[in-house]
């Protein structure tokens, strides 16, 4: 009875198959419409139980200062941890970050006014919820610093996933733009922690030797320098070896000296005449100067970011940001660009990495198939079926409330394999039946009738496999894409494609005597 059902069903699409093509063809492009409503993601969060916390301090901070608000965190976190029994461990790391534990993590390159903390918790829900109180903490307190509270990344590390990249010529133009680009990244209440990758200066005090007084007193501005540099840093007098490792000397000023920059003018140098303060050959002014310059492509560039916060997807946080900057655009100088970066910017670049070795994927499928079917109107009915997994790859995410990113589209990719080799042995079966004596029509019927539960069978067996991974942070997306496209892509096949042969094909059911 089952059988006889069906067998009415695919008939009903032969005979009808123009109805049947042209709605296919309509359910296609909605949903391909319906694409544009999922949630586009690079790679997932990890689920490693680790919090990294930058700390980073106004350009010229010194190791002290950074020191001082490393240890008021760490006194924060020990009161934490006794209240909610949470933080397992965690360790600071001043004036660098931490060392590359962690496959994808983003090291962070040495700096004075840089402090980065590794925080293990006891489990996610623990994660999760001091993240929140430290976003919070640091919305309230710690003026003297921009922090950022990030997890560990799955895939390329990326950082601040919402980032926009300002490049120019000149900088105080630059600056000014990227400044207005971070308040419009402040009015979205689905950002927090917005922050330009370097913006403040650092003050300065420019030492101008009068070049004919030293000369008279027989030294030169480099011995000034020196001078300089042993008082307020240090200076490498010699060296001092020990078994194969040599250990530099060094020489510095008295911590008065390094610690109050008004005894600067009264730093005496050494000359063959005796010596004298700095104040008598040298002319001291305060100023500020940009501490740090990062270039992009020989241009200075400014990189303004923010972290997540709620539900949303990177991409879509980044487009609504990208549509209230429409007309910063439109008034951009001449030799200024404003870019995206982070999230987006990273899965374009994997997007474009696939995209390159999709021509030799292509040829290799045309070969296989062509080698199968060793006929080009057959190879090309067999592509067509492909597309149709989109289907109910848009559905499935959309029903789960599932991203589509870089894994998912992989599984998308090796869905479209699966949908055709379902069509491969379709057609071949029809060509089987019809080279056997059946005339055209009942090929196609009967051949749809008796391939039907195996093509079923083997699809259920590849979508029951995948439930196990729809509870995975990294593989879920791509499981729940390969349930979802190939549940749909397999009933559209036994009944879109014979429908497709007989319209091919032109088979009539008056000529074929059935």
């Amino acid at each position: 009875m089952k059988d006889a059902t069906f067998r009415v069903v695919v008939t009903g699409c032969v005979k009808y198959r123009k109805t049947v093509i042209a709605i296919t063809l309509a359910i296609f492009v909605m949903s391909i419409v319906g694409f544009g409503k999922v949630q586009q993601q690079f790679f997932p969060d990890s689920t490693r139980l680790e919090l990294i916390v930058d700390l980073r301090m106004t350009e010229g901070a010194s190791y002290q200062a950074t020191d001082s608000q490393a240890k008021k965190l760490e006194q924060w976190l020990t009161n934490w941890s006794k209240q909610h029994e949470g933080v397992e461990n965690f360790v600071a790391y001043i004036g660098t970050g931490a060392p590359r534990f962690y496959l994808p993590l983003d090291i962070q390159l040495p700096h004075r006014g840089f402090s980065q903390f590794v925080i293990l918790t006891q489990n996610l829900e623990a994660r999760e919820a001091l993240r929140k109180d430290l976003l919070t903490l640091f919305e309230q307190d710690f003026p003297e610093l921009r922090a950022s509270v990030l997890r560990l990344e799955n895939g390329p590390p990326v950082g601040f996933p919402v980032q926009f990249r300002v490049s120019g010529p000149n900088i105080p133009q630059i600056r000014d733009i990227a400044r207005q680009v971070a308040n419009h990244m402040r009015a979205n209440p689905n950002l927090i922690n917005v922050q330009l990758n370097w913006e403040e200066p650092s003050k300065v005090v420019h030492v101008e030797v009068d070049q004919a007084k030293v000369r008279l007193l027989g030294i030169s501005p480099v011995d000034v320098a020196n001078v300089l540099n042993g008082a307020l840093h240090e200076l490498v007098i010699t060296e001092f070896r020990e078994g194969n490792e040599r250990i530099d000397l060094v020489a510095r000023g008295a911590e008065l000296e390094r610690s109050h920059l008004s005894h600067l003018p009264d730093l005496m140098i050494n000359t063959p005449s005796g010596a004298v303060p700095l104040a008598q050959i040298a002319t001291l002014t305060s100023a500020f100067e940009d501490g740090v310059i990062w270039r992009r492509n020989r241009e200075p560039s400014i990189i303004v970011r923010a972290n997540l916060q709620g539900d949303l997807q990177a991409a879509v946080v980044s487009e609504q940001v990208d549509q209230t900057l429409t007309e910063i655009k439109a008034q951009l100088p001449l030799g200024v660009s404003l870019a995206t970066g982070g999230a987006v910017e990273e899965s374009a670049k994997g997007g474009a990495s696939v995209a390159a070795g999709f021509p030799l994927f292509l040829l290799a499928v045309l070969s296989l198939l062509m080698v199968q079917l060793q006929s080009f109107s057959r190879v090309f009915l067999v592509i067509l079926t492909a597309p149709l997994g989109l289907i109910g790859v848009t559905i499935a995410l959309l029903l789960f409330d599932k991203p589509f990113g870089f894994v998912a589209m992989l599984g998308t990719i090796a869905l479209s394999g699966m949908i055709m080799r379902n069509s491969v042995i379709l057609v071949d079966q029809i060509d089987q039946d019809r080279a056997s004596g059946l005339v055209p029509w009942q090929a196609i019927v009967e051949s749809t009738i008796r391939r039907f539960r195996p093509i079923v069978l083997t699809a259920a067996a590849a979508i029951l496999a995948m439930i196990p991974l729809t509870r995975s942070v990294f593989f879920g997306p791509m499981a729940v894409a390969i349930m979802g496209g190939l549940a749909f892509a397999t009933l559209l096949t036994v009944l879109f494609l014979p429908a497709l042969y007989a319209a091919w094909f032109r088979v009539k059911i008056e000529t074929d005597g059935v």
